[in-house]
């Protein structure tokens, strides 16, 4: 493999070149006509346009994509995170191309990417699943009949999506035929299937998935677990790894869960299997993502491995080049999305030009980053800036270090999540690790990072006058 398309745009294009120069391997960009200047575009050994900024018209295009992997005479195809990386159809067209995708083959991506799909094909693995139904309903009445035998409250999901589209918790039996209603429609509206589950909720979840990799010789190894729970609208913004929670023998049992997960699909790369776990360490399967995670630089820093070079050589037809008693845990890390968003107004896509966009730098500090000073944030795509990593011996430095971080990252121009970032990692339920996927909703509202503004401000303004009080002094000493 010696030149790969990278089907993708931002930091995770970016993440993807540098392992592959690092290889010795060429990169091809593609962009869209609004991105043509950027990070992506500048870091490739080649770029072309493949269309308007609407990503339905360039970055989803993937007859376009396919054309140009095979004008430019491209070997493999790495389609980072979003946009086309878990479409089957994608993955199926780039195979019968010729052309190598970098990734799982088109049966485990379709199988995986229905939710009920998914559980049907691990069932007989006797992994654990939150009480429910492994149909798709539509019928108010059978839904019924699920909520009283499973108990309230219930969770309606989508079945063909995530994002935390198509989902709704039902906690009495007179709100369930609105809420399926609801699920059904915008599940309809989100995906163009609105087949919906019904399951048992599980209440202060916590969201822990696991890391696995497999090759075309038959290994399958998993790489430990992440620590997902703090999230805002369904979707994740702090990951942690390891987890504060497990234990060495619960995060070997879910390890093992994992990779016979990947095994029902007959997986092949880097997939990330996602359990939710309950008040009492029960874990349950969720799903599988059948891609690389945005949050995969937490499980690098923790284990030493390059997650996109092994996907890569897997994709070249090696072996995975350990075993699973080679792994181990070394220290702690953890990350922030830092997304254009205003916190303070609810998470809002805040668009703009970055007029200052500096970065932190340091010793156990990572960015992974799509963006420099003086660009501009369109409003087309995912608001993500970049990653924030922090790496320490232990939890409490990486979380340490994490703050320093946050604080040291210059952002003017646009209202980023950095904020919302130093709230969550000064915050005792973070740090004491007794939280869930409630973190949001039990702890986190905007007067709370205007209160801590506030005080900043005023020790700021406190310091300024000490200053200015010490050189006053010092102009009034008589002269000898």
């Amino acid at each position: 493999m010696k030149k790969i398309l990278i089907a993708n745009r931002g930091e995770i294009a970016v993440r993807v070149m540098k392992t592959a120069k690092k290889m010795g391997i060429r990169t091809v960009a593609v962009y869209s006509t609004v991105d043509r200047n950027a990070l992506h575009v500048q870091f490739a050994d080649e770029a072309v346009c493949i269309g308007e900024a609407p990503s339905n018209q360039s970055y989803l295009r993937g007859d376009k994509i396919i054309e140009v992997a095979k004008q430019l005479n491209v070997d493999g195809i790495h389609p980072g995170y979003g946009f086309l990386s878990e479409n089957a159809d994608f993955a199926e067209a780039v195979e019968k191309s010729g052309i190598t995708f970098i990734g799982p083959k088109s049966k485990a991506i379709r199988m995986m990417g229905s939710k009920l799909a998914a559980k049907e094909a691990v069932k007989a693995y006797n992994i654990p699943m939150v009480p429910g139904i492994d149909e798709a309903i539509s019928d108010v009445a059978k839904a019924h009949e699920i909520a009283n035998e499973v108990g309230y409250p219930i969770l309606i999901k989508a079945s063909a999506g995530g994002g935390g589209k198509g989902m709704r918790i039902v906690e009495r039996e007179e709100d369930l035929e609105s809420g399926m209603k609801r699920a059904i429609s915008e599940a309809t509206s989100a995906f163009g299937d609105g087949s919906v589950f019904v399951e048992k909720y599980v209440k202060s979840p916590r969201h822990i998935e696991v890391q696995v990799m497999a090759d075309t010789h038959g290994n399958v190894l998993h790489f430990f677990e992440r620590e997902c729970s703090v999230q805002r609208r369904h979707q994740k913004v702090v990951e942690e790894a390891p987890s504060s929670i497990l234990t060495p023998e619960k995060r070997k049992e879910m390890g093992i869960a994992a990779t016979k997960v990947a095994q029902a699909c007959d997986y092949i790369g880097a997939g990330t299997v996602e359990f939710l776990m309950d008040a009492d360490h029960n874990y349950y399967f969720l799903e599988m993502n059948t891609r690389l995670q945005v949050e995969h630089p937490v499980t690098e820093m923790i284990t030493g491995v390059d997650l996109v070079e092994l996907q890569i050589r897997i994709a070249r037809g090696e072996a995975l080049p350990m075993e699973q008693e080679d792994l181990s845990i070394h220290g702690h890390a953890v990350e922030l999305r830092v997304y254009a968003e205003d916190p303070l107004n609810d998470f809002l896509p805040s668009v703009g030009n970055l007029e200052t966009y500096q970065l932190p730098v340091g010793e156990g500090i990572r960015v992974d980053n799509g963006f420099e000073e003086g660009m501009d944030i369109p409003i087309y795509y995912d608001p993500m800036l970049s990653k924030l990593i922090a790496y320490g011996k232990t939890r409490e430095e990486a979380i340490e270090l994490m703050l320093d971080a946050i604080n040291n990252y210059k952002v003017k121009g646009v209202q980023t999540t950095l904020p919302f970032g130093s709230f969550v990692f000064a915050h005792e339920a973070f740090r004491s690790g007794n939280f869930d996927t409630h973190f949001v909703k039990n702890h986190y509202s905007p007067d709370k990072i205007h209160e801590e503004n506030s005080k900043h401000a005023e020790v700021a303004a406190l310091v300024a006058l000490q200053q200015y009080l010490e050189d006053k002094n010092i102009v009034r000493l008589p002269s000898n």
